[in-house]
């Protein structure tokens, strides 16, 4: 494991009250964005990313808990500043709550004694995650993947929650971190309201697979944007565990991005992993996405995240 350390070194003065002005725009960025990656496939892996040269052929991966999409049948509880809608999910199970790790930028810690919060920064709340914002521009390279989570009460039936907040975050293929190991830049990092379907979709790459962990996708869910401004105000904390078949198929087919994940991955697996290892079967089902696509195109990923609220 790596170890901790931290600066904040993007300050915007505008803040997440800025960003909620964009957030009327996110529903029509979600469904270009699905359209997006099925157009441009390969290319956004960047010219840097050219390795590995063989198609892996296209990969499916169905976790039992993580059905597609949770439609809703109608009835609505509004709140204050959230909604529940009712889904035809016949189950759910709640997410386990699980680290959030030594880079969250959430305000939690800090590196060379300044404290690292992302998300009071401008520029934060977005659909595309792949690059940096403010002062850089970088794009990370990867294998792109578009990213639908779902959010339901496990306590209510598996109602969706609408207008709850989803931080999502997680290493590039190189399994550094923005703001900690690459403190110049900011990719990989964003925040989402979900919508009238609980949903939020972000276009984001495949991580890749560092020494000692399982590759991951870190995320936090807040009550809405209002409250997404540090760690401590999160409902859950929680990863994703990425299909292993899809792992090496993206580390074998574009080995010269990933460099050493295909390594890294023979070393590890859920069961030994630090963090899903304690996990049962079901939970380990519902921290899976459902991925479609391939290697070379890129992949759409769903996934039901359960709350018990």
């Amino acid at each position: 494991m790596k170890t901790d350390a931290s600066t904040t070194p993007h300050e915007h003065d505008l803040g997440l009250a800025h960003d909620l002005k964009i957030l009327e725009r996110q529903s029509r960025e979600r469904r270009r964005m699905l359209g997006l990656i099925t157009g441009v496939g390969g290319s956004l892996l960047l010219p840097a990313c050219g390795g590995g040269g063989g198609e892996s052929g296209s990969s499916t991966t169905t976790s039992a808990a993580s059905t597609a999409s949770a439609t809703t049948s109608g009835t609505t509880t509004t709140t204050s500043t959230s909604t529940t809608t009712t889904s035809s999910l016949s189950s759910c199970v709640a997410d386990p709550t699980e680290t959030a790790g030594p880079y969250p930028a959430d305000g939690s810690n800090s590196r060379n004694g300044s404290v690292v919060n992302a998300l009071v920064s401008s520029g934060i709340v977005r659909s595309n995650i792949r690059s940096s914002f403010g002062s850089s521009s970088t794009t990370a390279a990867g294998v792109p993947v578009a990213l639908t989570i779902s959010l339901v009460n496990t306590n209510a039936s598996c109602a969706v929650l609408s207008g709850y907040a989803i931080y999502l975050w997680h290493c590039n293929a190189a399994g550094q971190y923005s703001l900690y190991d690459l403190p110049a830049e900011n990719y990989l990092r964003g925040v989402q309201s979900t919508d009238d379907l609980g949903q939020a979709t972000f276009l984001t790459i495949f991580p890749g697979c560092y020494a000692g962990r399982y590759p991951h996708i870190h995320f936090e869910v807040y009550r809405s944007t209002g409250t997404a401004t540090q760690g401590s105000n999160s409902l859950l904390t929680s990863q994703m565990c990425l299909p292993r078949d899809a792992c090496s198929a993206v580390y074998s087919a574009n080995s010269s991005v990933y460099s050493g994940s295909t390594a890294n991955l023979a070393g590890v697996t859920i069961a030994s992993d630090n963090v899903f290892g304690d996990n049962n079967a079901a939970q380990i089902a519902a921290q899976t996405p459902t991925l479609s696509g391939s290697a070379s195109a890129g992949y759409t990923a769903t996934i039901v995240v359960g709350l018990a609220l």
